[in-house]
Order: structure tokens, then sequence, then C-alpha cells
């Protein structure tokens, strides 16, 4: 699928920061037959529905990805899906563990399910550094979640489609990620609350996530996990490009389920791992030695022990950086 002009493309958790941006950015790059919007939240989809009223391309539907059968009928016809959904935020999986596990685990076989039932020709699904070596029970569903995706190609008989997953680290003003939530209290307290000065985050755009998605369907062959390389961050760094006090902070401990450094390629996945310019395929070790050589192509092994973490990368964006960026970007996208 080299573009998604005259194309029917499904999006789980549409109305989410990820959907919106992808949303928004693809009417504006390509002309697709039709953008279903799947969520399971009314008053965000009426509030994303007020933007788009003049375009007969835009449908949305009101779906949770847990209920299989709604799923399975409204993805008749589809070409692509874009899977987002999913509870993300770490605290809130930690206490509403039974939630978590059925959204990111049972949701994503039923994505799975609907897709092979459809016919659906490439499925993307939206990983997160939290699957890599996960500490927390959301990077654990998020990591069943993955193999889930990369198996999915096997459990397609008829091979009409292809499963593949991208993965990234924090993204700028992504619900429940650290910018946003630094932003909405800088005004309200008299210091920015930081677990750990010693914290490194990787960082990426909203519009760099959807770029990386369609760099994804376009070169998917199946089975692959795609990470961009993308640029590390102090926590530090981000406090002091929010707050216009230099080192505005206060230490408050590392809560429960957090890591001090992101991980998006582990030591243990780095037997299966290719270097390409602009970012890494893990390859699915469970497939035939012939695709795994082609999906390969072009690309170079990385080291037996290595891995790609937030406090060992090699490209990294200062605070005043990250302040100009705000600033030219107050949408995100």
């Amino acid at each position: 699928m080299k573009n998604l002009n005259n194309k029917t493309i499904f999006i789980t958790g549409g109305t989410g920061s990820f959907g919106k941006a992808f949303v928004n950015l693809t009417l504006k790059k390509y002309k697709p037959k039709k953008m279903i919007i799947y969520s399971r939240d009314e008053s965000k989809q009426w509030d994303m529905q007020q933007g788009y009223k003049n375009f007969k391309n835009i449908e949305f539907i009101i779906g949770d990805i847990r209920d299989f059968t709604n799923l399975n009928n409204t993805m008749r016809g589809v070409d692509c899906v874009v899977h987002a959904a999913a509870t993300k935020i770490v605290p809130t999986a930690e206490t509403n563990p039974f939630e978590c596990i059925k959204t990111n685990i049972n949701g994503s076989m039923n994505v799975i399910n609907a897709a092979i039932n459809n016919k659906v020709h490439n499925v993307i699904a939206l990983s997160t550094d939290k699957a890599c070596n996960p500490i927390n029970l959301y990077g654990a569903t998020k990591l069943a979640a993955d193999k889930l995706f990369v198996s999915g190609n096997l459990e397609n008989n008829t091979k009409s489609t292809k499963f593949s997953i991208v993965r990234y680290g924090n993204v700028i003003g992504s619900r429940g990620s650290v910018i946003p939530y630094f932003q909405s209290i800088v005004s309200k307290q008299p210091k920015i609350p930081i677990t750990d000065l010693r914290m490194t985050r990787f960082l990426i755009s909203l519009k760099e996530c959807v770029e990386f998605v369609w760099m994804a369907i376009d070169e998917m062959q199946g089975g692959e996990i795609f990470v961009k390389k993308i640029p590390s961050i102090k926590i530090l760094d981000i406090a002091n490009a929010i707050s216009e006090k230099k080192n505005n902070y206060k230490l408050i401990g590392i809560r429960p389920g957090e890591k001090l450094h992101e991980e998006m390629i582990s030591i243990e996945d780095s037997f299966f791992t290719y270097e390409f310019k602009k970012y890494y395929k893990i390859l699915p070790s469970i497939l035939s030695k012939k695709k795994l050589s082609m999906m390969s192509k072009n690309g170079k092994r990385v080291k037996n022990n290595f891995s790609y973490k937030s406090n060992v990368n090699n490209n990294w964006i200062s605070s005043m950086q990250l302040k100009k960026w705000l600033r030219k970007n107050p949408n995100f996208f």
C-alpha cells in the first residue's frame, strides 16, 4: 500500500491525541476514500465532528474495541486499520487492572480477528517504549498486544492481512504525557514536581508519529516492530522549558511503575534488530528465514549487546530547543 489515496482507513481510538492528528494530517496529504473514526467517547466524538461537518468522507462511529460484534460489522470494506485505542495512563492501569487488560489485550485480539474476517490489507498497531522490558501493567499489556499483532500474521490463513507495529517514546501533547501535565500545573503550583533528576525521556511530536505510521504502512511486510530514531531529553530540561523560572522544581520520588530511562529496544531484542537510516526494525523470530531475509533487506544487524535507551542516545534536545519548538507549535502538530 504505497499511499492512502482512495483507501478506506479505520482508526480505533480515533478521537484521542494521535487520532485527531492522524485525521488532520492525512486529509492534508492524501485523498482517502473514507476515514472511519471509531471510539467510545461520545463527548470527544461530538467535539471532533464539529471540525469535519463539510467532509463527506469522514464517518464517526461510537464503539468499543472490547465489543467484537460491533467492531467486526463496522470494519467491512476497510483497506487499512490504525489501532490507537488503549488504556494508557500508567497509574490508571495499576489501579484498574481488569479494565486495562480488557482494552489493551482483549481489545487487540478483537481488532486482529475483525481485520482477518474482513480481509483488511494493512493493520498498524501503536506500541510504546513501556512495552520493552515492562515494569508496570500498562507496559505488560502493550507487550502482550505487540506479541498478538506479530502472531496475527500466522493466524491469518489467507495471508490477505498484514500486521505490523510502530513503537516510539513520549509524545509531546499526548494525553497523560509529561509536557501537558507540567503545563497544566505550572501556574497552579510554586514548583514543578520531578520524580528523579537523573530521569530521561525520548521525545517525539504528534506530526512525527503520524509520518512514521504513514511510512510503516508503505513499507510493512507483516510482523515488524518499527522503532523510530528520536532525540532524548532530561526531565529537568523539560521542566525548564515550561517554567519561567530555571530549576523551579521539587523532588517527589519515583512513582509506582515509573522507569528512570525509557527503553525501546532491549539487549534481548538485539538478536533480531536491524538498523536503517531513520529507524530500527525488530523482526519476529517466529517467521520463516526467507521472510526474515526479505524484511531485513538494506538494513544492518545491530550488535548483540545493543539496546536503545533514552540515557545513552546519540541525539539530544536541550531545554531551549524544546521551548522554541513549543512556541512555534502551540497546537503540537
